[in-house]
Order: structure tokens, then sequence, then C-alpha cells
């Protein structure tokens, strides 16, 4: 019971925590705006706008800073894997995405070349995120991070 009371009492992990679901939401939100479809598997997926990944360590990351300072080895730690996560949301996850497309489009034309294929074989292509998904990302953590930690 005191290791749920203490993660619930860490504000950085709650500023985190927040961030996430923040972004998740809004995820969801914004895809039943522009689809006209609900899609519960976008409060778990990965990329989208915002981005969850930078949320979660921008949240993190303005947490830290804010609590042990701006010069502590915490905050260092926390900032050099925001830099991490969001650098590999923007370029390694994106053209992970983009390769995902290619292949499903050729296993399309197999397909239509009567090719036996079937839809578990196709691959995700939204796993990536643009410059802007990340940015409206990192800037809601840094709003969730101050919120938490002024008011939590």
């Amino acid at each position: 019971m005191d290791f749920l009371r203490d993660m619930v009492s860490n504000k950085a992990f709650m500023a985190a925590l927040l961030g996430w679901t923040v972004a998740q939401v809004s995820k969801t939100i914004i895809y039943l705006i522009v689809n006209k479809e609900l899609r519960l598997e976008r409060m778990c997926g990965g990329g989208g706008m915002p981005s969850s990944h930078s949320a979660t360590v921008c949240g993190l990351a303005t947490a830290t800073g804010m609590i042990y300072g701006g010069g502590s080895i915490e905050f260092a730690i926390t900032f050099a894997l925001a830099m991490i996560v969001m650098y590999d949301a923007m370029n390694v996850r994106m053209e992970t995405g983009r390769q995902g497309k290619v292949l499903n489009d050729m296993l399309e034309i197999f397909q239509n070349m009567g090719k036996n294929i079937s839809p578990e074989e196709r691959l995700k292509e939204l796993v990536g995120h643009t410059p802007l998904q990340v940015l409206i990302g990192a800037i809601t953590g840094i709003v969730v991070a101050v919120l938490v930690v002024l008011y939590l």
C-alpha cells in the first residue's frame, strides 16, 4: 500500500502519467471529430495528434526540473530521455509507418493478383509523429506538469 501511495504522491510520475492520459484522450477525440468515427483503440495506440510520447516525457522532464532544479542530475537524465524519445517518434517511428504503408500497398497488389492474404498480415501504418504532433504533445506535457507541480 505504501508503494501505491508513494507513486500517487510522486509529482514527476503523476505529471508523466497525466500527460500521457490527456494526450491519449485528446487523440481519441480529435480522431472522432476528423473521421466521424469513434475508435477506442486510439486510447492506447501510437501515432496521431498529439504525441503521447512527447506529452509523457516532457511532463516528466518539466516536473523533474521544477522539483529538483535545472542543474540537477535528475533533470539532465529526464531531459536527455525526452530528446531521445521525441527524436525517435518523429524520425525512426515515422519512417516505420511509411514503410508499413508501402508494404501494405504491395500486399494489396498481390491480393489483386489472386494471392490469399489475410487482414492480419497488414502492417500498422500509424506509428510515428509529425513534428507538429510532437510539438503539441510536448506543450501538453509541459502544461500538465506545471499544473501538477503547482496544484497537486
